[in-house]
């Protein structure tokens, strides 16, 4: 396993200064923003795919640094009841996957989507409850309608390609879990797996080291991020939380910085699962620490986690 990060934590710098920024802290790999949510400062796909002096450039920015690129990260909803906008995640999505075949870089990062509860949806519908009944006949539909063919599609298209999706499980989209991560790869194939975040579990009341496990070689990625619990808070309101991330005192839980949310032994049951499962990808650090500066956040991650890593040399052991 190597010690990387997900480069949107230093949208703010060029693409240049982030490799030279990344590099100075000793690590090998990085995950690369390619639009969605997290927006495209250092890769944008679509210029990069029409011009192949751009395209060369940016590869060569990485291989003159000896740094590896992870996985290229579209996080969006390609099932947006709005049409415009599911096209507009879509398009993203297609043009990621080619520029991943382009730079020989086997995984792309997204999240599952999430439609409305009908084809008259203006909003995507999560549902959290099996009643009444009406709820449960809306999941049914999504997967159904919508969920299952369209990741069917994709299938066919990262096989062309050559390339691998990981979804990241995350609460508000269909899969948010292992079952749902697990049923989505049984229904539309095997190039589809999981990025797998242990914030999105803590915060759910799972156990993230034997989620690993159970994910097991599906697992084609890795976020370091940590979740910690006020218990006060959840005690009175439970996880589900829909104040603004902002509101911190009164929140049932944060997003934290790896270590600040959990302690060092949960940590190692996880690196610890992962080797179990025989990962070997990268430890993309993420921040979205509200009470850190990003260097901060990033610097003591690094130094949290990598002491923690089982290097190479590990499984040269005599009775191996």
């Amino acid at each position: 396993m190597k010690l990387g990060v997900f480069a949107v934590l230093f949208s703010g710098l060029s693409l240049e200064e982030m490799l030279d920024h990344i590099q100075s802290k000793g690590l090998e790999t990085v995950e690369i923003g390619a639009g969605g949510y997290i927006g495209d400062a250092h890769c944008k796909p679509a210029e990069l795919l029409k011009d192949e002096g751009k395209l060369k450039a940016f590869k060569n920015a990485f291989d003159d640094r000896g740094i590896k690129i992870s996985a290229l990260s579209c996080h969006g909803n390609p099932l947006h009841p709005n049409k415009e906008i599911a096209d507009g995640f879509h398009e993203e999505f297609v043009n990621t996957v080619k520029l991943a075949e382009k730079l020989n870089v086997d995984t792309i990062v997204t999240f599952s989507g999430c439609p409305g509860e009908s084809d008259y949806s203006r909003n995507p519908v999560w549902i959290t409850c099996p009643w009444p009944n009406d709820f449960s006949d809306v999941v049914d539909w999504q997967w159904k309608e919508k969920v299952i063919p369209y990741w069917k599609e994709q299938q066919q298209l990262l096989e062309k390609h050559n390339v691998r999706v990981a979804i990241e499980p995350h609460p508000g989209f269909v899969v948010y879990n292992n079952e749902t991560a697990k049923r989505l790869r049984k229904e539309c194939g095997d190039k589809i797996g999981v990025n797998f975040d242990p914030s999105h579990y803590f915060w759910q009341g799972m156990n993230p080291a034997q989620a690993i496990k159970d994910v097991g070689d599906s697992l084609f990625h890795f976020h370091a991020k940590d979740t910690q619990i006020e218990p006060r808070n959840t005690e009175l309101n439970g996880v589900l939380d829909t104040k603004s991330y902002k509101d911190i005192a009164n929140r049932s839980w944060v997003f934290r910085t790896v270590g600040y949310g959990h302690g060092e032994n949960e940590w190692r049951d996880i690196i610890s699962a992962l080797q179990v499962i025989g990962y070997d990808g990268a430890i993309s650090i993420e921040h979205e620490d509200g009470l850190m500066s990003e260097d901060e956040g990033f610097s003591k991650a690094v130094s949290f986690l990598d002491n923690m890593l089982i290097r190479e040399g590990a499984k040269n052991l005599w009775w191996a």
